[in-house]
């Protein structure tokens, strides 16, 4: 019998290709050309279509968004919901809880409809998900109210020819990921972790091979293509559109001496390396989220059930060990223990965060061979916003696929914070 309380995924979530921020680090990235909203509006799209729900009965959008990347940024889960096709009287909030904002975007239209107060009970189902262009611009901060050249510069553009000899534009993806509170760069807390987990450089790299292993196996093997939709991009230059049908940044032949043959990037003998470091990738997912009773009401197939959720705050210079302490309050809402999980998503920010959780994640009796089977974001990526979604996805898709039951979808969050969702196969 459907359960009045019971949130459900509906089966027919898509995401995008994750596609590298450049190609082969030369030239501009696939998705370059997008903005978040335009990649977040596919991915509602390709949802909407592969679940074959009427979009009359879709009451809200609820997407996640890290990052303001583009001049149309502010305008997030709107953009998304009408690029998606989705019409103008469909709401649509913007959540933002940075690495974990997909998730979270999970949590609130669940928390909305179970609450009640806020939920429409003729269209009971809700979009949900994230996007993420890590294509961040260039800026100059501090300008306004300043004069440059003869001009007081108030608003409009500034002509960069009048501006003081010697003044920089500040790159605002590496800004974002310094943390004040922390007083480090997000590279800099996974060190600090790793160092207090006694992780080894060869230790981050053999975690770093896995991952491209083990997402170089599932791609092969065609177990990414039921949650990814293809997307047709037109490179600069180019006359004929490439048709993108898998994520970029998986190395066919990745080797530990090549791992080890990388330097140091973020510290004078440190063990983070390109090659055991998330890759800074463009991406976004969305689903169909309703109550079960619903789903059953309106013939439409649940995928899997939210089981259980945490967040939880940690030491923002060790931000990479949020997904311990959310992963008990997510297994203790689900009502299950550890030894119980099928299948682990955790995002791997860093190899030395990930081990570090790992480790930890074996005390409550989760397996680590259980942990990212299909690789993690050292080879696909980490979208920020969208990451916790497309997770979500491939968690929930590989459940029904391998006749298991129980997935964790688990992610740090900079600052200081981790996410944590438990899912139920109802495949």
């Amino acid at each position: 019998m459907a359960n009045d309380t019971s949130v459900v995924l509906l089966d027919g979530g898509r995401r995008l290709p994750r596609a590298d921020m450049l190609i082969d680090n030369k030239k501009p990235g696939f998705f370059s050309r997008f903005s978040a909203t335009h990649l977040g509006g596919m991915a509602v799209k390709a949802a909407l279509d592969h679940t074959a729900i009427d979009p009359g009965l879709i009451g809200h959008v609820v997407m996640g968004l890290a990052e303001h990347s583009h001049r149309d940024s502010i305008y997030g889960a709107q953009g998304m919901r009408w690029r998606g096709g989705l019409p103008s009287d469909v709401p649509a909030l913007t959540v933002a809880r940075i690495c974990g904002s997909g998730v979270e975007a999970i949590a609130v239209a669940s928390e909305m409809m179970l609450a009640g107060l806020r939920h429409d009970t003729d269209r009971p189902f809700s979009v949900v998900g994230g996007a993420e262009s890590m294509q961040f611009p260039f800026c100059l901060f501090n300008y306004r109210g300043r004069p440059v050249g003869t001009t007081l510069q108030k608003y409009g553009p500034i002509d960069a020819s009048a501006l003081p000899r010697g003044t920089y534009l500040q790159d605002l993806l590496l800004m974002s990921l310094y943390d004040p509170s922390a007083r480090m760069g997000m590279a800099n807390t996974a060190e600090e972790l790793g160092r207090r987990y006694h992780v080894t450089r060869e230790e981050a790299d053999a975690f770093g091979l896995r991952s491209h292993v083990n997402a170089k196996r599932a791609r092969d093997a065609g177990h990414f293509a039921e949650e990814i939709e293809p997307v047709d991009v037109i490179l600069d230059g180019a006359r004929d559109p490439i048709r993108l049908v898998h994520d970029t940044h998986i190395l066919d032949e990745a080797s530990l001496d090549g791992m080890a043959r990388l330097r140091p990037a973020f510290e004078a003998g440190g063990i983070i390396t390109a090659g055991n470091a998330s890759a800074v990738v463009d991406g976004a997912a969305a689903m169909v989220i309703g109550k079960e009773t619903d789903a059953v009401k309106h013939g439409l197939t649940p995928l899997a059930r939210i089981a259980g959720i945490g967040v939880a705050g940690c030491d923002p210079q060790i931000m990479g060990i949020g997904p311990v302490p959310s992963t008990r309050k997510a297994l203790a809402k689900a009502g299950i223990s550890g030894s119980q999980i099928d299948i682990v998503e955790l995002n791997e920010a860093f190899a030395p965060q990930a081990l570090a959780c790992m480790r930890d994640f074996e005390k409550m009796g989760i397996d680590p061979e259980k942990v990212n089977p299909q690789g993690g974001a050292i080879a696909l990526g980490h979208p920020l916003g969208a990451t916790g979604a497309i997770l979500t996805l491939t968690c929930a898709y590989a459940l029904r696929r391998r006749a298991l039951r129980y997935g964790l979808i688990t992610m740090c969050i900079g600052g200081g914070q981790g996410i944590a969702l438990v899912i139920e196969s109802m495949g």
